[in-house]
């Protein structure tokens, strides 16, 4: 009990309320428009609000699984998800989640809520370094190609030597990879996919690359089979820090009723856009994101003596710019996303209008 007695929720008003309402509204765009993982704009945003690094992750864990479970049972319809491959990762995520609530938990034992601050912020600055430069640069090649790029892909080396190797009593078929993988190369995918979901409640960061680059599944499959992962981690993640009463239902619930809307709007405008403009706004969204982060870090290391204690001017002026640069971020996520819906919509009303003309015409 004396451990739950360190864990404090923010005040809510009604300000606060829709302000997380809006949060998870983009949110929501930002991961229907980018697909899976788009919710790394979330635990960083509820923590500008106040919330303890634990509390946002735990919180985000709980608001993400509902939507995961719809979104399985849609994609599997359309015979998008590897059922099989999800099943294995899910389990070895499982592993991955306890091992990274047990990092939280001894972090925040010793350090207190400050220290799980430092600890995801640091986590969110190296994940969000390598993905968003990693998409940067997958950007310019794709861009470079122009309508070639669908054509081209193909599996990197990488993936084609593991879908080589055969290790008796490990096989399993892989009808995403359609191929036989063995389960050894699974165990690190999942674990670190779920470690990622303990850590900063965005797996997925690490799960759908993981899927594609690795075991070689396409990309539209990796994104769907990863929801199957995305509700066992969330379940897993809220349970355990339930455990620890660590989940805000109140943030959780409220993002999730944003998310909802938000999500089918973003989903649309993956509809007029192409693959490297969608790299290309992930990559931004991720680099401001990291960007905001390290405006907190500071303060985060004089709480817990790392540094010497700094003047709560300096460390307000310092908060004020993280935030300023966090919102910048959920911005050019909404404002990407309507613009390519207002463009989308303009177009096919043009073509619209030009088929009518026609038809009169003839």
């Amino acid at each position: 009990m004396e451990h739950m007695m360190l864990i404090n929720f923010i005040d809510i008003s009604l300000g606060g309320a829709i302000m997380l309402i809006v949060i998870g509204f983009v949110g929501g765009l930002v991961s229907g428009f980018i697909g899976s993982g788009g919710a790394f704009v979330l635990t960083p945003a509820m923590m500008a609000l106040g919330a303890p690094g634990m509390v946002a992750v735990a919180s985000n864990s709980c608001h993400k699984f509902p939507k995961a479970i719809v979104g399985v049972i849609k994609r599997h319809k359309y015979g998008q998800v590897d059922v099989k491959l999800g099943l294995v990762m899910a389990f070895f995520a499982e592993a991955g989640v306890l091992f990274g609530k047990h990092v939280m938990t001894s972090i925040r034992n010793s350090f207190g809520a400050v220290g799980t601050d430092l600890y995801v912020s640091a986590i969110f600055i190296v994940t969000m370094a390598i993905v968003g430069s990693f998409m940067l640069k997958d950007y310019r090649k794709l861009k470079a190609m122009g309508d070639k790029a669908q054509e081209a892909q193909s599996l990197t080396r990488l993936a084609r030597w593991v879908q080589s190797v055969r290790i008796p009593g490990t096989m399993f078929y892989s009808r995403g990879a359609q191929a036989e993988i063995s389960f050894l190369f699974v165990i690190p995918l999942g674990f670190f996919t779920g470690f990622l979901s303990s850590a900063i409640a965005v797996g997925g960061l690490a799960g759908v690359p993981g899927m594609i680059y690795v075991l070689g599944v396409p990309a539209i499959m990796a994104s769907a089979t990863e929801m199957i992962i995305a509700v066992a981690t969330g379940l897993g993640a809220t349970f355990l820090y339930g455990l620890e009463g660590a989940v805000d239902i109140r943030m959780a619930m409220l993002i999730l009723l944003g998310s909802l809307f938000g999500i089918q709007l973003g989903a649309i405008g993956t509809t007029y856009v192409k693959d490297y403009q969608i790299k290309f706004t992930m990559a931004v969204i991720m680099l401001t994101v990291l960007f905001s982060r390290f405006f907190y870090v500071p303060g985060y290391l004089s709480s817990v003596g790392v540094m010497a204690p700094l003047p709560p001017d300096t460390l307000q002026l310092l908060k004020w710019i993280g935030d300023g640069v966090l919102y910048l971020a959920l911005c050019l996520g909404a404002y990407t996303v309507f613009s390519a819906l207002l463009k989308g919509m303009k177009e096919h009303r043009e073509r619209t209008s030009v088929g009518v003309g026609e038809s009169v015409a003839d």
